[in-house]
């Protein structure tokens, strides 16, 4: 690996940095001021847009902002709030159980987007710490897509491995049960993860301006606040919309086709998601101005903007030395075997992408002689997103917590997603590893 990689790539790392300090939309703008530097100054093309990321939580932003103003978002909360409080400490453990059945069946970790806010709200008004559901619920999104038989890295991981006796079904008896016990292990020990919020100094300091308190109407008993007429239909259209995306998901057949291939869990996300806003728009009618002044509207443009320039930054510079990386990862795994998954981890990581890293090194894996059970109980090592902060639900969730314990740390590997996404990770490669030695 070139010196000027670590050049760049350290420039990354001082955007985010910088970004995350500056809060809002500093993310996005700081990324922008990077992609400046890369392509002005080192002559780096710029990558491809994450045009699909950004409008899929556009598209979700917008439904949940229209339930918001017709009064859904405080019907969810009060519900939640009545089951929640006989044991507030079980949505640490409920909200990644959501995502992770909502991305198996969808085969896209996207669809954490559409109860990222109702999480955030939730906790906040149980005064549960909003990082530990909310880093747990977006974990488990990514490791859901070993798991999903729709996600492509599956498909091609069985394909690899069919020459070998290797099938969907021995994969999934595999990945589904050591990435169930593995986050569920995890949650256990995230559960404890920083102070409660009534103990946390920063959101105390929060709860001193005025301003703040009157936006999030932290002062307000959700369970005896009258609710809109319209607040049960609102939230009815907009949990259709989630299931017709998780149905679409899992049935390709029920989307149209075009030029013989089903149309993209991306384009489906966002027409679904877009339309179950004009249906709560016109059945509603919540207020215009209140969709774009709630904090849910906020929060997802915010987050639009993060990832626009975060996103485009980090793609660019991976784009640019993508050769360079194969070659530093190939080398590694001829010379130590034994270290695939870390292999796999480390890929992952640069390319933010399963099914990328899977055709990258599975066939080399194969080559070196690495037994199939191996390759199979590895496999959910190629979910290390989380450990650069630039992953769309990750940025997201960091802006629908309006108490500020969901974060980038100081020295931007302090994140909020390390802890639990390590945790998961080494529980789910030694279950995997088990289930793999068992089963196949």
């Amino acid at each position: 690996m070139s010196a000027m990689f670590f050049i760049q790539f350290a420039i990354v790392l001082l955007c985010i940095l910088a970004g995350a300090r500056v809060g809002g939309i500093g993310l996005g703008v700081f990324g922008g001021l990077g992609l400046a530097i890369l392509s002005f100054c080192f002559d780096l093309k710029p990558a491809g847009l994450p045009i699909d990321v950004m409008f899929m939580i556009m598209a979700v932003v917008s439904a949940a902002a229209a339930m918001q103003a017709a009064g859904g978002l405080d019907y969810m909360i009060k519900i939640a709030t009545n089951i929640l409080r006989r044991n507030p400490k079980y949505i640490t453990f409920i909200a990644p159980a959501v995502t992770w059945t909502f991305t198996v069946l969808a085969g896209t970790g996207h669809v954490a987007y559409s109860v990222l806010p109702v999480i955030a709200e939730v906790s906040r008004h149980n005064g549960v710490r909003p990082e530990r559901p909310l880093s747990m619920a977006v974990i488990a999104s990514q490791f859901a897509i070993v798991a999903s038989p729709i996600a492509a890295a599956v498909v091609a991981v069985v394909n690899y491995l069919e020459p070998q006796g290797i099938t969907l079904g021995n994969v999934l008896s595999v990945t589904i049960p050591s990435t169930i016990l593995g986050l569920a292990l995890a949650c256990v020990f995230v559960n404890k993860m920083g102070k409660e919020l009534k103990d946390d100094p920063d959101y105390q300091r929060l709860l001193q301006d005025p301003d703040y308190v009157k936006e999030n109407h932290t002062d307000v008993d959700l369970t005896d606040a009258p609710l809109k007429p319209t607040a049960k239909l609102s939230v009815g259209l907009f949990l259709f919309g989630a299931l017709l995306v998780v149905l679409m998901g899992a049935m390709p057949e029920l989307r149209p086709a075009f030029d013989g291939k089903p149309m993209s869990m991306a384009h489906t996300i966002e027409i679904v998601m877009l339309t179950i806003g004009a249906l709560i728009i016109f059945f509603c009618k919540p207020d215009g101005t209140e969709i774009t002044k709630g904090s849910v509207f906020h929060a997802g443009m915010r987050a639009v903007i993060a990832i626009f320039g975060i996103a485009w930054l980090g793609d660019t510079l991976m784009s640019a030395h993508i050769s360079e990386v194969k070659v530093l990862v190939s080398d590694l795994v001829e010379t130590a075997p034994w270290a695939f998954a870390f292999a796999l981890f480390v890929l992952s990581v640069l390319v933010n992408s399963q099914g990328a890293t899977v055709a990258t090194l599975f066939p080399l894996g194969i080559a070196l002689g690495i037994p199939a059970p191996v390759l199979v109980g590895v496999f959910v090592a190629v979910n290390g997103y989380f450990f650069i902060p630039n992953y769309g639900p990750i940025i997201a969730s960091i802006d629908f917590d309006t108490t500020g314990t969901t974060r980038i740390g100081k020295f931007i590997f302090n994140h909020s997603f390390m802890i639990p996404g390590l945790l998961s990770m080494v529980f789910s490669l030694v279950f995997g590893l088990l289930f793999a030695n068992i089963l196949l």
